[in-house]
């Protein structure tokens, strides 16, 4: 997905999670066989359930249908988080501290793509950085490294 449209289709999901009280965790546009799929994870405080997805993607597909940013045809998935969530915010991986993640990287870091560990936080100070104790040692990712993140249950 072009970044052009991925941020218009995170601007549309976000316009409509604001005005229903939803948090939109993740906005996929992606290809399964011969359709294209756009996946919208939906989250709040209370949790997500079927009437939840069945409202939002009533609401979204309506703002959809009107600013029509998708020239093909394509399905909408609107769905929870689940428990092995994307981050894809700084504001996630502050919130998420403590559990488990694994984080791939668009390039090796340490000789490494992906990173599975125990999530530190987030960091603005001095860049953007998110920790991940590994092994016993912390290792500071810079953001813009990190292509996806999701929480992971680790032992």
């Amino acid at each position: 997905m072009g970044q052009g449209l991925k941020e218009i289709l995170w601007k549309l999901a976000e316009k409509v999670g604001a005005e229903l009280n939803y948090e939109v965790v993740d906005v996929e546009l992606t290809r399964e066989g011969a359709q294209r799929l756009l996946r919208v994870f939906i989250d709040r405080p209370e949790g997500i359930g079927i009437n939840d997805c069945e409202m939002f993607s009533k609401r979204l597909s309506a703002v959809l249908d009107e600013e029509d940013p998708i020239p093909t045809a394509y399905l909408l998935e609107v769905s929870s988080p689940g428990l092995e969530r994307p981050l894809t915010k700084p504001e996630h991986f502050q919130r998420f501290a403590g559990q488990g993640v694994e984080i791939s990287l668009f390039a090796p870091l340490q000789g490494k793509r992906k990173i599975r560990g125990r999530l530190k936080g987030w960091s603005a100070q001095p860049e953007s950085q998110v920790s991940v104790e590994v092994n016993g040692v912390t290792l500071d990712i810079p953001w813009e490294m990190i292509a996806k993140a999701r929480l992971q249950i680790i032992d």
